[in-house]
């Protein structure tokens, strides 16, 4: 019952942090016509549809039609993932400003898990010092000797950042990582001056990387560029090609500059409660 306890002191706490700054709560379909179009991420078949992996097209589109602040608490899904970290059914916290960018998305993140903290009445390990924030540039030349930004290479990266960086990384503090190699997001709008990096970061608490962030891209041709590309590589890996969200890209035309984060509620009860496997928390 433990657990249980724990959501429901951690949604409440979610919740009234949001409330506090003005978003809405928003609801969207957890049944998608086609889902979002990324490398590594493989969708669960449902009818004549999918499950979602994340609701990030859906806020888009209502950041489109003049949502201003949002936030949804919601089930997501992913297929082929199961193990200590991950289920293929997990709860996702995601939200989005609008007039904002990445660096407005963080100080959101500090502020929602201040709260949180406040509220428990102790403070977990994960955050007994203050934050950490280094580049990818930095944090790999740091500790796996080279600059994946300058010379990228996306099976190095991935090596690398499992076998060296994410070890390598502090316990004892939020750690964040930011200014990704553009290659690495589908998503995300590439950082003014220098087309190489792209405006993202992810958190890590005690290791464990709990969410990822954007300043979100909005040019259509160049979102339908990536997505044709990602499915070319889906289709050399054997993968579905899922087709093209012709709404969602569409719903880029008006949609306003904008900030999005998504947060693994589970992993971070996992943090709060200190357990070590996400079935504990489900």
């Amino acid at each position: 019952m433990t657990s249980l306890y724990s959501r429901d002191s951690l949604m409440q706490a979610v919740r009234a942090f949001f409330r506090s700054e003005g978003f809405r709560e928003v609801e969207t379909p957890l049944i998608l016509k086609t889902p979002c179009m990324e490398l590594h991420i493989d969708a669960i078949a449902a009818g004549d549809g999918f499950l979602r992996t994340s609701p990030e097209m859906s806020h888009k589109k209502l950041l489109a039609r003049g949502a201003e602040k949002i936030f949804e608490i919601g089930k997501c899904f992913r297929l082929g993932e199961k193990g200590r970290l991950h289920n293929p059914e997990y709860t996702m916290l995601e939200w989005y400003r609008v007039d904002s960018d990445y660096g407005t998305a963080l100080v959101d993140t500090q502020n929602l898990l201040a709260e949180v903290v406040n509220c428990r009445g102790d403070v977990p390990r994960a955050f007994s010092k203050g934050w950490k924030i280094w580049t990818i540039a930095e944090v790999f030349e740091e500790f796996a000797g080279w600059n994946p930004v300058e010379e990228f290479d996306a099976d190095r990266f991935d090596l690398d950042l499992l076998e060296k960086v994410e070890p390598a990384l502090p316990r004892n503090c939020p750690v964040v990582l930011k200014d990704y190699p553009a290659k690495l997001c589908a998503l995300a709008r590439l950082k003014r001056g220098d087309p190489k990096i792209a405006e993202r970061w992810e958190l890590y608490l005690d290791g464990i990387e709990i969410a990822n962030a954007y300043s979100e891209l909005t040019d259509p041709v160049e979102q339908r560029d990536r997505f044709e590309s990602c499915g070319k590589q889906r289709r050399a890996l054997g993968k579905v090609v899922y087709p093209l969200d012709e709404e969602f890209i569409q719903a880029l035309e008006t949609m306003p500059s904008a900030s999005g984060v998504a947060l693994g509620v589970d992993r971070l009860l996992m943090i709060l409660t200190g357990v070590k496997h996400i079935s504990d928390v489900l």
